[in-house]
């Protein structure tokens, strides 16, 4: 369960919250299983978190800190992930349909069983990503390294 202390930082907005970061870097927040649906996260220091089961439907993420969070089976629908870094961040069994994740960079995440059909993903780096069992139907990409990557045509 996430701890409310932490929820209330992070609701009084990036700038406090990145400063919090700044001045306890040895706490890692728990935000799990909060609802954090529609928030406006952008630039946002989330690294090392604890969301696992948190809600972030349609929420923005767009540029966030996301290295090695844990956001296991996180519902991420319709989220803006655009250029966040999610770079060693565990995504296992997380519902990220029709996300936008155009640019973020994935490397060395674990995505597996995670659900992004319908998710952009143009630009996507997933070098050294863990996709075993991962959904990724339906996904908008760019043609080259994706395509490598997967052995897609």
């Amino acid at each position: 369960m996430a701890n409310q202390n932490h929820i209330f930082i992070l609701k009084q907005g990036t700038v406090h919250w990145n400063q919090w970061r700044q001045r306890h870097p040895e706490i890692q927040p728990d935000l799990s299983q909060a609802n954090l649906s529609q928030m406006d996260l952008g630039q946002t220091n989330l690294s090392q978190a604890n969301l696992s089961r948190a809600n972030l439907t349609a929420a923005n993420l767009k540029g966030a800190n996301l290295k090695a969070a844990n956001l296991s089976l996180a519902t991420l629908s319709s989220t803006n992930l655009q250029v966040a870094d999610l770079s060693y961040a565990d995504l296992t069994g997380a519902d990220a349909k029709n996300a936008d994740v155009r640019d973020a960079n994935l490397s060395f995440s674990t995505l597996r069983v995670a659900n992004f059909s319908g998710a952009d993903m143009r630009g996507a780096n997933l070098a050294s990503a863990n996709t075993d069992g991962a959904i990724l139907t339906n996904t908008k990409r760019r043609k080259g390294l994706w395509d490598i990557f997967t052995g897609s045509d």
